[in-house]
């Protein structure tokens, strides 16, 4: 399977968005995405060819051309010469299947919000050994950008997308591949198509694909939009299969005509497989689960490790497959000690703030086999938290229980950093673990347990669980669990730590026994070195009190008599001389944050029980005040006390 590409490898991926959504005048400044994968011995292309340290130096990729203008210029002052396509280098491939040199550009613009363009980049170079691509392999890359107000008086966005430059899947087999995508507007509804060259019915106006656009569809592939899933098989080994789509987003589910229009355009490679090759593909596998969101701050380095799996004794990961946002470098592949199935790679990142809103990753690892694992994308929130789990550090935490509680116990609660809903997908699980043996005792998939409850900061698990007395458990969860509601909804952390949030359950057959003796009358001296003990008693304490036992130097002089003993049982106590409490101190601030909510909801409760008293109460009283007030009362009263003076004088008189 060792191909060289011959001159351009133009995978390709664009979008926009205004740095400022909130219109302020008749113009508005847009900030404008391209990236693309060229072969990296294009021999046009100096020397040498491009390796990682060219990621960290962020050298330049030589393409002299433009993205220009394509129809309906005249509603816009966008450049007449274009946007330059020299790229900073963000990833290099030197497998000899994918053999390719990517980069990004970001450029800012201030156009009149009468615009209404599509923008694209063509040219007639597209690589040789190319299914369904003949003549002269033009390639078209379009993208429309509209800066008319949406519905909510706003500038749109346009959606995000990424993809590998390459992805290899064995012929003659189903094959279900899904393309990421997100939107920075949360409440758009993105969805993809196939790109087209109907240039007076698509939505660009112009040929999308060049001589790419029928190549998967005269396979019998289908797509499904509304999650941009691909179906498909390969039917040829050693070839590459073109894939062209445009992603679209809509104002709501029910429209028909999108805001935007994105390319993202990648290949499919098919190879037979090797029968000495390991029977398993290797795996992606590490903390954060496929097409996961994670919020990430502006101008604050940080890692991701990505940690890959391999099923075969002789089964090595040559290459990782990376598409990667700007500045984002890329360790060596390290295996996790020696002669483990385990491999890593780190990656390293500083976003910047025009990478602000959603910036995407993937990666694909390739063994010595040059068999790929599937697709591993995430989805990073730039200058978005995400809401992680507060780990539980005192007595008024924020999570319970955290001490000894007794084998019915149902209710668990932890809070977030924010406002925290359901994960986005489905197999997200909070587990309940044995801490002797580590087994899961208990689990929910939070994607749909009706048992968790979502409400404000807090996460509420109620469990139908009889607990072991005596044993202690711990708690995890999923990279997920909590989900915040910004565009992709960033995941809190995954939390597999066992120390994170435990719990012990109360015995209460552990006793202790005291026996009374009584012998004949001895006289003797008894000198007790000095003991000081120091031990959590978690039959008495949920918070883990410390109780310490001190018994000092003593000289006794005893008295002894015989006779029968008799035993006394009683219940374990504590039988000591000095108590030290140690615990932790929460602050006030502290303890304010933690009752806002147990205070808010005991408020409406409240609220809830005392409205029917409150308008009983209110009825009276103004039931009193309008009988008080009201003329026609008043009236008849004169009327009555008329009525009596003139009875009382008839009285007297007679």
């Amino acid at each position: 399977m060792d191909i060289n590409l011959e001159r351009d490898l133009p995978t390709t991926n664009m979008k926009t968005r205004p740095l400022n959504a909130t219109p302020s005048g008749s113009t508005a400044e847009i900030l404008i995405y391209q990236k693309y994968f060229w072969n990296r011995q294009w021999g046009t292309f100096p020397a040498p060819d491009c390796t990682e340290p060219d990621v960290t130096a962020k050298r330049p990729i030589p393409v002299n051309a433009y993205m220009v203008c394509l129809q309906n210029c005249s509603s816009s002052t966008y450049p007449t010469i274009g946007l330059s396509t020299i790229m900073t280098t963000t990833d290099c491939q030197t497998s000899s299947i994918i053999n390719s040199w990517a980069g990004e550009r970001y450029e800012r613009l201030t156009l009149p919000l009468t615009t209404s363009i599509t923008m694209g980049y063509t040219s007639n170079q597209w690589m040789q050994n190319l299914y369904g691509c003949t003549g002269g392999r033009q390639w078209s890359i379009v993208n429309r950008l509209n800066l008319a107000l949406r519905p909510d008086g706003f500038i749109n966005s346009s959606p995000v997308t990424n993809s590998l430059p390459v992805i290899l899947y064995p012929i003659n087999t189903p094959i279900v591949h899904v393309v990421q995508m997100a939107d920075n507007d949360p409440e758009d509804t993105p969805k993809c198509r196939w790109s087209n060259s109907d240039s007076v019915t698509n939505y660009n106006r112009h040929d999308e694909c060049g001589c790419i656009c029928n190549g998967m569809i005269s396979l019998g592939a289908t797509l499904e939009e509304s999650t941009c899933t691909l179906s498909f098989i390969l039917p040829t080994e050693n070839l590459y299969y073109p894939v062209a789509l445009q992603i679209e987003d809509y104002y709501n589910i029910n429209d028909t005509s999108p805001m935007s229009s994105v390319p993202i355009q990648f290949l499919f490679y098919g190879y037979k497989t090797n029968t000495s090759a390991c029977i398993n593909r290797p795996s992606i596998i590490g903390v954060r689960p496929n097409r996961a969101c994670i919020g990430v701050p502006i101008d604050v380095e940080f890692n991701e490790t990505i940690i890959i799996e391999t099923y075969c004794s002789d089964q090595t990961i040559n290459d990782m497959v990376t598409s990667s946002p700007y500045g984002m470098t890329h360790s060596n592949i390290a295996r996790m000690g020696i002669g483990s199935n385990l491999w890593k790679m780190v990656l390293t990142w500083k976003p910047i703030v025009d990478q602000t809103g959603p910036q995407s990753f993937c990666t694909g690892a390739i063994d010595n086999y040059n068999v790929q694992s599937d697709p591993w994308c995430i989805t990073y929130l730039v200058g978005y938290n995400s809401t992680d789990l507060i780990p539980p550090t005192s007595v008024q935490s924020s999570a319970s229980p955290i001490g000894t509680v007794f084998q019915n116990h149902s209710i668990f609660y932890i809070q977030a950093i924010g406002t925290v809903g359901r994960p986005t997908r489905n197999g997200t699980y909070i587990r309940f673990h044995e801490a002797d043996t580590n087994a899961t005792v208990l689990y929910y998939d939070a994607g749909y347990a009706s048992n968790i409850v979502y409400t404000g900061p807090a996460i509420v698990i109620i469990t139908n669980y009889t607990w072991t007395p005596g044993k202690s458990y711990y708690i995890t969860m999923d990279s997920g669990f909590a989900s915040a509601n910004e565009f992709c909804h960033a995941e809190s952390k995954p939390i597999s730590d066992p120390t994170f949030w435990r719990y012990n359950i109360w015995d209460p057959a552990v006793s202790s026994t005291t026996t009374t003796t009584t012998t004949p009358f001895t006289t003797i001296t008894v000198t007790t070195k000095p003991t000081s003990t120091t031990s959590v008693n978690t039959l008495l304490t949920t918070t883990g009190i410390v109780i310490t036992t001190t018994l000092p130097v003593t000289t006794t002089a005893l008295t002894t008599s015989t006779s029968t003993a008799t035993p006394i049982t009683t219940t374990a106590g504590i039988i000591a001389s000095t108590l030290s409490a140690e615990s932790t101190i929460i602050d006030p601030k502290k303890m304010e944050e933690v009752c806002k909510y147990p205070l808010l909801i005991m408020n409406v409760l409240m609220m809830v029980a005392l409205m029917p008293i409150h308008t009983l109460i209110m009825y009276a009283g103004f039931t009193k005040f309008s009988n008080m007030f009201n003329p026609v009362h008043i009236n008849a009263k004169r009327r009555h006390e008329f009525r009596m003076r003139r009875i009382l004088a008839i009285l007297f008189e007679s």
